[in-house]
């Protein structure tokens, strides 16, 4: 029942906040002005501990990992299966050059406010190939496998049904419709949302050829407390089997390493300099740091022509990136 690492006891209470928050707002519409903004905030980190747990299993038992990713799958927005086939085997395989599927040059090198905030719904398009063909592979090599991904399916738009079915018949109709849009909808939507952006801002004009500055990192203390260090993303690339907790030890031993200009002690301060300063004087737009992801080293090889993602190239890899799956 006990977590692998104390650390994640903060991971839990936040977990256990969650439902306590929702159902709060369910019942008591009031609340939505004060309580909403707390949705909004859990859904993200929902989305930061989904990542933590794919990567390094929250628990020693499956059967509690299984239920982990159903619980968080809720709260987060998307059955979290899904970054198996899209992060761990594709991004953390390809780091934003050809072949991964949510790479931040599709259609253009730029990084400015409107690619930023479309890349969403860019990424998701090209991520759900990946998804398709690794549900299709567990459907007929890992049967297991694949009644865990329906039953994430089903748990997934179960609550999103049940949630608001309750809060139509606490609220009535319209009331109780708004109410789930505040409460639940629009948290789990950005649950998602963030994730694929955090990935966006974290690799744009980066250098993925080189060994320290092929990723951008958010520093500050009080920013990774909320997101469980996400925002140490060099070392995550490092070692990803590695415990969120030992993130800030592991970048302090690089950081001197890494170009200034890809370690940003603010969050905000990188929003403000990156989109809105550049949305009126475009001269100061970010630029390539580096080489860029499609202009490959010489002797490099590109894994894949644009817009394709490779194929999962084994059972043995399905099993391998889905350890905190299987129950």
């Amino acid at each position: 029942m006990l977590p692998r690492n104390p650390a994640d006891y903060r991971s839990l209470v936040w977990a256990l906040a969650m439902p306590v928050v929702l159902v709060a707002q369910l019942r008591n519409p009031t609340l939505l002005p004060y309580l909403t903004p707390l949705s909004l905030y859990l859904a993200v980190a929902a989305g930061t501990m989904v990542h933590n747990h794919q990567h390094c299993p929250t628990f020693t038992s499956k059967r509690l990992n299984s239920f982990y990713s159903y619980w968080l799958s809720i709260f987060y927005g998307y059955p979290v299966f899904a970054w198996v086939p899209t992060h761990n085997l594709n991004h953390h395989k390809h780091l934003n050059r050809e072949g991964d599927a949510t790479i931040t040059w599709r259609h253009t090198n730029r990084n400015v406010w409107y690619i930023a905030l479309s890349y969403f719904f860019v990424s998701a398009y090209y991520q759900s190939f990946p998804i398709k063909e690794y549900i299709a592979k567990a459907k007929t090599a890992n049967p297991r496998l694949y009644r865990q991904i329906i039953t994430q399916y089903v748990v997934w738009i179960g609550a999103l049904v049940g949630t608001l079915i309750a809060s139509v018949a606490l609220n009535g109709v319209w009331v109780g419709f708004k109410v789930w849009i505040f409460a639940f909808g629009l948290p789990t939507l950005l649950g998602s949302y963030s994730m694929m952006w955090f990935n966006y801002m974290q690799h744009v004009h980066c250098d993925p050829w080189s060994k320290y500055n092929h990723s951008r990192n958010i520093t500050g203390r009080v920013f990774n407390f909320l997101v469980f260090n996400n925002g140490l993303h060099t070392v995550h690339h490092a070692n990803a089997a590695a415990h969120w907790s030992t993130a800030y030890a592991e970048h302090a031993k690089i950081a001197d390493k890494i170009h200034p200009d890809l370690n940003w002690r603010s969050f905000w301060w990188w929003v403000i300099r990156g989109y809105v300063i550049p949305a009126f004087l475009p001269r100061f737009e970010t630029k390539q740091l580096g080489r860029a992801p499609f202009d490959p080293p010489e002797g490099g090889r590109v894994a894949a022509s644009r817009g394709q993602t490779p194929m999962i190239d084994s059972v043995e890899a399905l099993e391998a990136g889905n350890n905190a799956q299987i129950a």
